[in-house]
């Protein structure tokens, strides 16, 4: 997809952070947007700017992990707008803890969203591009997680490596089955966004019981989650991550890494572990 103008976007995840980067972006090429989140203050606030910059906007509160509101999303999208050409799988969510004390809600959440949520939007608006028979693309934002692990973000790196996975089965898919529709895995390092906060969008019924929750008083995950937090703040902006990504669209580049340089290193020892069959390392190891 070369030109943007006037045609449709959906942004799951799009009252901030990267989700709103790419809404924007597709405002200023001309389309018209569906901005989905499940957060709805600022949802309204996003559709608000989002429209001043002259664009159609329609916005359409949506939890991604229900299979019911992105139904919902995609008929809306249709009723509205007639089309759908580009779809942005964005929301995502995200927890810290070592696999065996995470427990089964923190592993519900992060799935439900991260996952399922890219698992929905394609099970109910492929068959809407494919049936349209135009030129169309999906991006879904996966994460440098999704291609390297290290300890301490079992949920996310699972969620993460399902949806690289599912976006490469996809893209198999779609180019035998001869359809005009781009498939994109956005796969970044950090950036500045609001994820360290994603707990306040944590659905009641998947919340911790005060036992099982992270004692954040410990030394060592105060300093984690401290790190954590620096990172994030000196992170690409958002802006940044859209400008690159609807660069990739036009290239119909299917990895796209906007701020990955640090990471190739590790990339290339886990490929380099998994062939020759090796125990999984963080750093290059002895031929």
């Amino acid at each position: 997809m070369k030109e943007f103008k006037d045609k449709v976007a959906v942004v799951t995840g799009a009252a901030s952070g990267i989700g709103y980067g790419l809404a924007e972006r597709a405002a200023k090429e001309g389309m018209k947007v569906v901005l989905a989140d499940v957060e709805e203050r600022a949802l309204e606030k996003a559709e608000k700017d989002i429209r001043a910059l002259g664009v159609d906007t329609l916005a359409v509160k949506t939890d991604v992990s229900k299979a019911e509101d992105v139904k919902a999303l995609a008929e809306k999208t249709v009723d509205k707008f007639d089309a759908i050409h580009l779809l942005c799988n964005n929301a995502g969510v995200g927890i810290g803890n070592l696999a065996w004390q995470c427990t089964l809600s923190d592993w519900k959440w992060v799935l439900g969203v991260n996952l399922w949520g890219v698992i929905h939007s394609i099970h109910y608006f492929v068959p809407i591009m494919i049936k349209q028979d135009c030129e169309c693309h999906i991006i879904s934002t996966s994460s440098m997680a999704g291609l390297i692990t290290h300890q301490g973000n079992s949920p996310y790196a699972v969620s993460k490596h399902g949806v690289v996975a599912l976006s490469e089965t996809l893209y198999h898919e779609l180019q035998q089955g001869g359809y005009n529709i781009g498939i994109s895995v956005v796969c970044p390092g950090w950036i500045k966004t609001n994820i360290m906060d994603c707990e306040r969008n944590r659905p009641k019924e998947l919340q911790n019981k005060p036992g099982e929750k992270l004692d954040i008083t410990d030394p060592e995950i105060q300093a984690v989650f401290s790190s954590a937090v620096q990172s994030v703040e000196s992170g690409m902006q958002p802006q940044q991550v859209a400008e690159i990504v609807f660069d990739a669209i036009r290239e119909n580049k299917f990895y796209i890494f906007p701020n990955g340089e640090e990471y190739i290193s590790m990339i290339q020892t886990r490929s380099k572990n998994i062939l020759l069959q090796r125990n999984p390392s963080l750093v290059p190891q002895s031929e």
